[in-house]
């Protein structure tokens, strides 16, 4: 489909890549050129199109990185994507982590499809994500808002569902708080407590059949409740999530993490920078680590924000806050620290 020719001037070198197929170009330069145009913003090297070849003149490094970008998204339209400016923002990114994955591989790699969309991971991060819930029975995710955490752990549920690999899944978070007080809100338990659950119906809509669910959730084999119903249960041969699991106390985690039952896989999501809970109270997700810390067939997979998948000003939020928060830890170290000094000098002068 590809070759290369190299011709050197000076310190710039000329990369010729030819491209047989008409309909690969079309869809490699997008919709009037906007995919095109996005390659040059991103390459230090001159990029130039004429009929089937693509020439890319630069310095050698520059260079082979072009050619390495031009190859992932060649590979991923012949593999059937279209190309969307999102996907080659996300192959650049990918490119630039110098990682063994390769951008086709990861964009291309099914979780889930139904009626003709399919759920698959959108970032190296989540990629990683997704292999370490095959690979292990108690997986963390944990990052920030939109790296899709849980909707990538109810996709691999249903997918294992479909698979006759489980039974059942159950899907619980806590219901308000950590010691989930219902009693204070308005109308029935089932009334209080769906406002918390209803993201996880609507990621359950995304996934199957919505005449369907209610049969399943009929059936026991889809349950979706609150963390606290989930207390005194031995959970075999389920596929279980917890989300929302910095709102968790270290009890509470306990007691849930010891539901696991023989044939049952644990996904456990959360984001410890948005923690609910009471002031005082340790979330459960943070001391979770340093206490399962080498527990092998556990797995900690840390997102970020290179891993938001919503719009892209969320990543630029996220990183924002985590900026003012080292911020601030920084000004709160430093006044400790002057109290201290202030207190031993004032200690040194003789009170009269």
């Amino acid at each position: 489909m590809t070759g290369t020719e190299h011709s050197s001037a000076a310190a710039r070198v000329q990369t010729r890549i030819s491209v047989s197929d008409p309909k690969i170009m079309v869809n490699l330069l997008g919709p009037k050129d906007e995919i095109l145009r996005l390659v040059e913003r991103t390459l230090a090297s001159d990029v130039h199109v004429r009929g089937n070849e693509i020439t890319i003149t630069g310095a050698p490094a520059d260079n082979a990185t072009a050619e390495r970008l031009f190859s992932e998204l060649i590979e991923l339209i012949e593999k059937g994507e279209t190309l969307t400016v999102d996907a080659v923002r996300r192959t650049v990114a990918m490119l630039e982590q110098n990682t063994t994955e390769r951008p086709a591989d990861v964009l291309t790699l099914n979780i889930l499809s139904r009626r003709g969309r399919t759920i698959r991971p959108k970032t190296l991060g989540q990629k990683r994500y997704v292999d370490a819930i095959d690979e292990n029975t108690i997986v963390f995710g944990i990052g920030p808002a939109g790296t899709g955490k849980t909707y990538l752990a109810m996709a691999k549920a249903v997918q294992a569902l479909q698979a006759k690999q489980i039974n059942r899944i159950i899907l619980t978070r806590p219901a308000v708080e950590a010691g989930e007080r219902l009693g204070f809100l308005p109308g029935t338990l089932n009334e209080k407590i769906d406002p918390y659950l209803r993201p996880l119906y609507d990621a359950l809509h995304d996934m199957l059949d919505p005449e369907t669910i209610p049969r399943l959730m009929q059936a026991g084999t889809i349950e979706v409740a609150p963390l606290a119903y989930m207390r005194g249960r031995t959970l075999n041969d389920a596929f279980i999530i917890l989300d929302e699991a910095q709102n968790t106390t270290p009890e509470q985690m306990k007691m849930f993490l010891t539901r696991l039952g023989f044939g049952a896989k644990i996904v456990v999501t959360g984001d410890v920078t948005q923690v609910d809970l009471p002031g005082g109270t340790t979330s459960g997700l943070r001391v979770v680590r340093e206490i399962l810390q080498g527990v092998e067939d556990v797995h900690f997979a840390e997102l970020s924000s290179s891993d938001v998948v919503r719009h892209r000003l969320v990543a630029e939020i996220v990183d924002a806050y985590a900026r003012y928060d080292a911020e601030q830890e920084q000004q709160t170290t430093q006044q400790s620290v002057r109290a201290v000094q202030e207190r031993a000098a004032g200690g040194g002068r003789r009170r009269r």
